[in-house]
């Protein structure tokens, strides 16, 4: 009896981390706008700059594979406005919490 499995030789990569920003204003009439989009090290530097900055931050690695797919400058597509307007709930909630 001959033993089948397989062993898989090759390396295991472990995933580069991924990071969206978008801009929003809610005074205009305007959908989310991607300003950046990135892994890697790109990524670690879109986190970086939003902390610098008191930008807050929100893990979703199912919204940044989707984000990440779309271009800089382009409009959230309809798709994608339910899961952004949680983040965004979420991100007013915050600001309501710290003084300003």
């Amino acid at each position: 009896m001959s033993d089948h499995r397989y062993y898989d030789m090759r390396k295991a990569v472990r995933p580069r981390p991924a990071a969206a920003a978008l801009k929003y204003d809610p005074v205009k009439a305007e959908a989310p706008e991607i300003i950046a989009t990135g892994r890697g090290l790109i990524a670690e530097e879109i986190v970086a700059i939003a902390k610098e900055h008191g930008v807050p931050l929100h893990q979703d690695a199912a919204l940044v594979e989707a984000l990440a797919r779309l271009d800089v400058t382009d409009v959230l597509p309809r798709e994608l406005y339910a899961v952004v307007a949680e983040v965004l709930a979420y991100v007013f909630r915050l600001d309501q919490r710290v003084p300003g």
